[in-house]
């Protein structure tokens, strides 16, 4: 007799994390693999956060905290938002979170009810796709392209019939680094809230833009919900720490969604974590190094055969449109690693209707991989 399994358990793969295993596979037969193909930064976590840990370790008893976070940690994010952003919001709208992916869970659950219609930009990262189809969400995926600059608009939300109950934004986003501006940025999150459309603003490459700054949903939407991390620009990915930026009126709903859950947050991580909100000197260097591998795959791609790029403003990511050269991106990828011991992710992670014909390049790492990796590519091609 078949025992029966759950159809929320049938969620698609994430293909980027296939390579990286793949990658490892090559590499333990003795191949130097160059890896593109996952967004972590090249470097570990900030001096101050890793002897914030050690002190920590020495001296606290790491007990649980709070289901929203560490008072003090959460009372330093709130003073981020004024210093960084100019925006005053208080620190019981903080929500420390398991990384952003635990924000991201408990916000659909908190705003949104099985069955509920979730708009979302394609090309886009495919962890909004997968968890609101586990929470039984529907996903309203939004074409988007150059003509857009890779963002969703107004006019594409207000096309759709009947609205969507929410929105995800992200900016800049993942894979194609692509920003809204300010003035864009700040239409779109009046225009979901007058429509009663939850915005839900994903931030966590904020502070790593090549250009402009990114705008927070913080200052322009009450209703808006914020999700932010400190993997990327803080370079603490293992650390699975993030946050939310929670509306008031779902504030005591995601903690007790929090309190069921996770209990709390990791401890240890909480405690590092304080530190990194003032290693910004350290951090920024860490930016312009992203901005020299960018500029440096730019110069050099085309000359290996990848010469159209969507905008890559933000984040760490360049976009490849390889139509040119393949209709199957997954095996593309695959060949490339076998052949030039070079790791990228396919365009199918982001895209299910186009993404066979396009892949992601990071360039989180160091610039001596960058410019070994350009290397075997021209080669290669």
């Amino acid at each position: 007799m078949a025992l029966k399994s759950s159809r929320r358990g049938r969620t698609a793969p994430f293909h980027a994390l296939a390579m990286m295993r793949q990658a490892r596979e090559v590499a333990a037969t003795g191949a130097d693999v160059i890896h593109m193909e996952i967004g972590q930064p090249g470097s570990a976590a900030p001096r101050a956060v890793l002897a914030a840990a050690r002190a920590a370790l020495d001296s606290d008893r790491l007990g649980y905290t709070e289901a929203l976070g560490l008072p003090a940690l959460r009372h330093d994010l709130a003073a981020h938002y004024k210093a960084m952003y100019g925006v005053a919001a208080a620190m019981e709208r903080m929500v420390v979170t398991t990384g952003s992916s635990a924000g991201f869970v408990l916000a659909f659950l908190a705003a949104f009810d099985a069955g509920d219609r979730v708009a979302l930009a394609a090309p886009g990262y495919p962890g909004y796709r997968n968890i609101l189809h586990a929470l039984d969400l529907q996903a309203v995926e939004i074409a988007t392209g150059p003509d857009s600059g890779f963002q969703p608009t107004i006019a594409h939300l207000a096309a759709l019939d009947p609205l969507p109950d929410g929105l995800i934004v992200a900016s800049p986003a993942n894979p194609t680094g692509a920003m809204l501006s300010p003035e864009d940025f700040s239409a779109l999150a009046r225009w979901c809230h007058d429509h009663g459309v939850r915005l839900i603003s994903d931030e966590i490459y904020h502070g790593i833009t090549f250009g402009r700054a990114a705008a927070t949903a913080v200052a322009h939407s009450p209703s808006a919900i914020t999700v932010n991390s400190f993997s990327k620009y803080y370079a603490m990915t293992g650390w699975r720490l993030g946050w939310l930026v929670a509306p008031d009126d779902l504030v005591a709903a995601i903690e007790a969604l929090a309190q069921n859950l996770f209990l709390a947050p990791p401890t240890l991580p909480q405690l590092a974590a304080r530190a990194a909100l003032h290693s910004h000197e350290e951090l920024d260097g860490h930016v312009q190094r992203y901005r020299a591998n960018r500029d440096l795959l730019l110069h050099h791609l085309p000359m290996a055969g990848f010469d159209s790029f969507a905008p890559a403003d933000g984040a760490f990511y360049l976009y490849a449109d390889v139509s040119a050269r393949t209709d199957d991106s997954m095996g593309f990828c695959q060949r490339m690693l076998r052949e030039a011991a070079v790791a990228t992710a396919p365009g199918i992670d982001f895209d299910t209707r186009r993404g066979h014909h396009y892949l992601r390049f990071s360039f989180a790492g160091s610039t001596a991989d960058m410019e070994e990796g350009v290397r075997r590519l021209k080669a290669w091609h």
